[in-house]
């Protein structure tokens, strides 16, 4: 099920300024996802190529495990926005579709609720993870072995921010959406 602010979702009583920043977010969220899936892609060619080196030449790819952590780490940030979009996060959905067809208005407000609460807490994983970040960039800090396989670790961090701030702009959005389908008196999603 759709988030109430896909365009799809019933927003159409929307201002249109809103909707058009809306789908200016999105367009990011999805070229985030592209990227993640254009990641597990290349991890999935990686493997297979670490195989067959491994079991015809007897010559593994070196850094492979290495790579394949990082790469789960940063698939998982580069998704996550787009997987809250797409409403496919774990929710309680029997809870939320009793209350919505009880007291649709409640359902938004739980919606913004539940929204800025969500917001509130990647916020603290951004501010965890932002020093990380610049730990990692100012010491070059890296992950393997020197003189078999290194790769920075910087990249990972700097994606692992970008998919917070993804994530946390998609959790503003969602609560904007409830917070003014709520005040136009559009009821819960449509």
């Amino acid at each position: 099920m759709d988030h109430a602010n896909d365009p799809e979702a019933g927003n159409s009583n929307l201002p249109d300024w809103f909707l058009l920043l809306q789908r200016g977010v999105d367009g990011v969220t999805v070229a985030l996802n592209v990227a993640g899936t254009v990641l597990i892609f290349l991890v999935m060619l990686l493997v297979n190529f670490d195989v067959i080196g491994r079991n015809f030449f007897a010559s593994p790819v070196s850094g492979v495990p290495e790579m394949v952590s990082m790469s789960i780490v940063a698939i998982v940030f580069l998704q996550i926005a787009q997987a809250f979009r797409k409403g496919r996060l774990t929710r309680t959905e029997a809870v939320l579709g009793f209350v919505e067809r009880r007291a649709p208005r409640l359902r938004l407000v739980m919606d913004i609720v539940f929204a800025l609460g969500s917001a509130l807490l990647i916020w603290q994983l951004y501010a965890a993870s932002q020093p990380l970040f610049v730990k990692a960039w100012v010491r070059g800090t890296f992950e393997g072995t020197v003189g078999d396989f290194t790769a920075p670790i910087w990249p990972v961090k700097l994606i692992i921010l970008i998919g917070c701030l993804a994530l946390l702009v998609q959790l503003v959005m969602f609560a904007a959406s409830a917070f003014l389908r709520l005040i136009v008196g559009q009821g819960a999603r449509s």
